[in-house]
């Protein structure tokens, strides 16, 4: 498999009134796009969810206020959502580089105002999901999953896996039965190592989409081995024939424009079309983080997709 990135617009839009956008979830309702992410500034990690309409993917997008959801915890970011049947469902972490959090639900008629509804489930002490966060729906084979990082506990700095549940109900209300992890450091060979000297963080923001011939393709976000802090985070493609895994790794699939990197992204699939929804930062904006679009295809088969950009 072969991806050739055909358009790359990059920002895509400047934020109004934020040092940084993050975490970008687009989600069409069937009248407009809606974009949920994560609204505030990497200074201090203080964060609200964005919220953002268009009526296309490439804009013009409108911000709308800021949504403070009624949920607590010191890191609720990076949401995940999906709309279906008229009703929109956001998985969201309560915490970040921290042990603990919940993977909470909540749901919205419009996008707009949003019910909490029983937590969807918690980080599990003293094992390799004592602290989760980045939760993102997906629906595999029929069936509905949330795919999610989580990490065991920690001295000096996080080293998250990707891990997955499956709703026993194959609703989105769950409840939600633990699959395990399904991705790790030693999957991935463009991936610094956790014995690494200069080791910087681990697998995030992933996320499950169905390809037309069946296959599972994960889109996550991974720190390459060398180079200078800030300039090693690059979004990744990884091919499996099951959604349990065994992933291949098809390489880092967007280079920045510049010094900087990117990272935590959302990617639509339509036949042999695909569009990936990014974060980046880079020197034209400041090292600040703005969402930029992608539009690429597949083509021939192929086991690397690194030049692609």
């Amino acid at each position: 498999m072969r991806l050739t990135v055909a358009e790359n617009r990059f920002p895509l839009f400047q934020p109004q009134g934020l040092d940084d956008v993050k975490d970008p979830c687009p989600v069409w309702d069937g009248v407009r796009w809606h974009i949920f992410g994560s609204g505030g500034t990497v200074t201090s990690e203080t964060w609200l969810v964005y919220h953002a309409t268009a009526p296309a993917l490439e804009g013009p997008w409108q911000q709308e206020p800021l949504i403070l959801l009624p949920v607590s915890g010191s890191g609720v970011a990076a949401p995940g959502v999906v709309h279906e049947g008229g009703v929109f469902h956001m998985y969201i972490q309560t915490e970040f580089m921290l042990s603990g959090g919940r993977c909470e639900h909540l749901v919205s008629n419009d996008g707009f105002t949003w019910v909490a509804l029983p937590s969807a489930f918690a980080a599990l002490e003293g094992t390799d999901e004592h602290g989760i966060y980045d939760p993102h729906p997906a629906v595999i084979g029929g069936q509905k999953y949330i795919v999610y990082s989580a990490m065991p506990a920690f001295d000096r700095v996080p080293q998250p896996e990707v891990f997955l549940a499956r709703s026993l109900s194959n609703t989105w209300f769950g409840p939600w039965h633990r699959m395990g992890r399904i991705l790790g450091h030693e999957d991935i060979p463009h991936h610094n190592a956790k014995d690494h000297a200069d080791y910087e963080w681990g697998l995030e923001g992933p996320q499950l989409v169905e390809l037309p011939d069946g296959r599972v393709m994960l889109n996550a976000t991974c720190f390459l081995p060398e180079g200078q802090r800030g300039t090693r985070q690059r979004v990744f493609f990884a091919i499996a024939d099951r959604v349990e895994g065994p992933y291949r790794s098809l390489g880092p699939v967007l280079m920045p424009d510049g010094v900087g990197e990117n990272g935590h992204s959302t990617v639509m699939v339509d036949g042999a079309d695909l569009t990936l929804f990014y974060q980046s930062r880079v020197e034209s904006t400041g090292q600040r983080w703005r969402y930029g679009i992608a539009r690429a295809r597949f083509e021939a088969e192929a086991t690397d997709l690194s030049q692609a950009a």
